[in-house]
C-alpha cells in the first residue's frame, strides 16, 4: 500500500511538473520573452523568469560538457533508487507522501537534463531587490518533501514497544 501511494504521489508531481514546463516552453514561450511579471504586492512579488539550470540546487556543479548532464542524471537516478527502496519500507503516511514528492521531483528534473541538457526553471519570487533562486514545480516538491522528511525524523514519536499509561 505505501509503495503504491508513494508512486502515485510521484507520478502526480511528475505530471504537473512536466505539464508546467511544457506550458512555459511551448505555449508561453518564456525562453523568447525571458521574463514575465505576474504579481507585485508592494515589493513582494512573483515573476516567470527563464533560467536553464545546468547544475544542481542553486546552480552548483554547473557544466556544459555532454558527459556532465549524464553524470548528474545518473546520480539523481541512483538517489531515486535509494528513495524507492525506502518508500517500499515506509510505514507512515507523511513519510510515504514526502518520499513520493521527492521521487517525482527528482525524475522531473532528470527528464529535463536528458532532454535539454539543463533543468527548466521559471518561478521567480522576490522581496524588494532580493530574489530567491528561480525554481520549478519539481524543485518545490523536492524541497517540501525533504522538509517533511526532516520534520518526521525530528518530531515523530518513536515506537519503543512499551505501552504508556
Amino acid at each position: 500500500m505505501s509503495l503504491k501511494t508513494g508512486l502515485t504521489v510521484a507520478a502526480g508531481i511528475l505530471a504537473v511538473d512536466q505539464l508546467s514546463k511544457w506550458w512555459i516552453l511551448e505555449r508561453l514561450r518564456l525562453p523568447e520573452i525571458g521574463r514575465l511579471p505576474l504579481l507585485d504586492l508592494g515589493g513582494v512579488g512573483l515573476d516567470f523568469t527563464m533560467v536553464w539550470n545546468r547544475g544542481v540546487t542553486f546552480g552548483l556543479l554547473a557544466g556544459d560538457a555532454p558527459w556532465h548532464r549524464l553524470v548528474l542524471a545518473l546520480l539523481a537516478l541512483a538517489v531515486v533508487g535509494f528513495l524507492v527502496r525506502w518508500l517500499a519500507r515506509a510505514d507512515d503516511r507523511l513519510l510515504v507522501i514526502s518520499l513520493g514528492a521527492v521521487i517525482g521531483g527528482a525524475i522531473g528534473n532528470v527528464i529535463d537534463r536528458l532532454r535539454f541538457g539543463a533543468v527548466v526553471d521559471f518561478i521567480d519570487t522576490w522581496v524588494g531587490g532580493w530574489h530567491w533562486y528561480v525554481f520549478n514545480v519539481a524543485d518545490a516538491a523536492i524541497v517540501l518533501g525533504v522538509v517533511a522528511l526532516m520534520a518526521d525524523a525530528l518530531f515523530r514519536q518513536k515506537q519503543t514497544g512499551k505501552e504508556t499509561a
